[in-house]
C-alpha cells in the first residue's frame, strides 16, 4: 500500500515544468461536495462564517464537473475542501460516481465524529481509496476548547477511526487508513504522542502538519496558546515547502461547493475565486488570465497587491 506520506510529497514538489504561469492542469482536485462542517475549531477559519455555505448539486457534480476533470487529465479527486463531507447523505453515490466515471484514485479527509461505521461502510463499499481523519486534539479536555463542540464527539471520533480498522479489515476492502495531526509546539506536542500511539495500530500512516495562518484569517488565539503559526501552506511537518512560490496554485485544483476555480487552500472568504466552473470548462479556468498572473506575481516573488500578500507574509 503506498504511503499517503508520499503522495503528499508529490503533489506540493513543484516540477520544473509547472514553474510556469500556465501550468499543465493538476492531476490532483479536490472537490467540496459541502460547505458545512459539524466543528467550530479555532484554528479554522471556517468557524468564522465569511462566506454563504450550502451543498454541491448533484447534477453539476455528476454531469459537469466530473466529465470536465476527466477530460483535463485529473487523476485523483479529494471528496472534501472546508467543509466536513460525512455530513452529506449522498457522499457514497459521490464516491461510486466517480469510480464509475474513470478516476483511479478517491480520498477523503474528515474531523472523524460524524464518519460512523455505517457510513464508513457504505464509502468503502463504493470504492474510496484513502481516508484520512485529522486528529488536531490530545484529549477531550483540549477537544473542547479547541473544536468548540461537545467532549462526547472527541470519544466518538476515536472509536469511528477503530471502526474503520475493523471494517476495512473484516471486509477486505482495498481503502488506505491514514490521520494527520498539527505538530504543536511544546507541552502539546507531548501530549499529542500519547493519542497517537493509541491510534497508530489502526492506521497504515500518520504524519505531522505545522500550524497554518489560514491566508492569515486565523493564528491570534494559537499565538496566545504558545503555539508557532506557518505562512502559507509548507505542506508535510517533515518536509515543508517555501511559502513563496505556493506550490497549491501550480500543482493541485480545488472546486467550491457552487462551483468556483479557487487558488487558495485556505479560500474561506472566496477572494482566491479564479473561475466559475458553471460558465467555463476546468482547463480555461486554470489557464485563465487571473490565475497566471497570480502565479507570475509568486514566481517573481512579488505579491504585494495580490490576495497572497498577507498569507506569505505572515509575522
Amino acid at each position: 500500500m503506498n504511503l499517503i506520506s508520499k503522495r503528499v510529497d508529490n503533489i506540493t514538489d513543484m516540477k520544473p515544468h509547472q514553474r510556469v504561469s500556465a501550468p499543465p492542469c493538476p492531476k490532483s482536485v479536490k472537490i467540496e461536495l459541502t460547505a458545512r462542517c459539524n466543528f467550530a475549531c479555532a484554528f479554522c477559519a471556517s468557524a468564522n462564517k465569511l462566506r454563504k455555505k450550502g451543498d454541491m448539486d448533484w447534477g453539476f457534480y455528476s454531469k459537469t464537473l466530473l466529465p470536465q476533470l476527466r477530460a483535463a487529465g485529473v487523476e485523483e479527486v479529494g471528496m472534501f475542501f472546508l467543509g466536513e463531507s460525512f455530513l452529506l447523505d449522498w457522499l457514497p453515490e459521490a464516491i461510486a460516481e466517480a469510480k464509475r466515471q474513470g478516476f483511479p484514485y478517491v480520498f477523503l479527509t474528515t474531523n472523524g465524529a460524524a464518519a460512523t461505521p455505517e457510513k464508513i461502510e457504505r464509502c468503502m463499499a463504493a470504492g474510496l481509496d484513502s481516508l484520512k481523519f485529522s486528529l488536531n486534539y490530545a484529549n477531550k479536555e483540549q477537544f473542547e476548547s479547541v473544536a468548540r463542540v461537545n467532549g462526547k464527539l472527541f470519544d466518538r471520533m476515536i472509536e469511528n477511526i477503530k471502526e474503520a480498522h475493523r471494517i476495512r479489515q473484516a471486509n477486505g476492502y482495498d481503502c488506505g487508513l491514514y490521520a494527520s495531526y498539527i505538530a504543536y509546539d511544546g507541552e502539546q506536542g507531548d501530549k499529542m504522542a500519547k493519542i497517537i500511539a493509541e491510534l497508530s495500530p489502526y492506521l497504515d500512516e500518520v504524519y505531522a502538519l505545522p500550524l497554518y495562518s489560514q491566508a492569515a484569517l486565523t493564528g491570534a488565539e494559537e499565538e496566545k496558546r504558545g503555539w508557532t503559526v506557518r505562512a502559507g501552506n509548507p505542506g508535510r511537518a517533515a518536509n515543508m515547502r517555501q511559502p513563496i512560490p505556493c506550490w497549491s496554485i501550480f500543482t493541485e485544483g480545488r472546486v467550491t461547493y457552487d462551483g468556483h476555480l479557487t487558488a487558495c487552500c485556505f479560500d474561506h472568504d472566496g477572494r482566491f475565486h479564479m473561475g466559475d466552473l458553471n460558465k467555463e470548462p476546468f482547463t480555461q479556468a486554470w489557464h485563465s488570465e487571473e490565475f497566471q498572473k497570480l502565479r507570475a506575481a509568486h514566481l517573481a516573488g512579488e505579491l504585494i497587491g495580490t490576495p497572497c500578500e498577507k498569507c506569505v507574509a505572515y509575522n
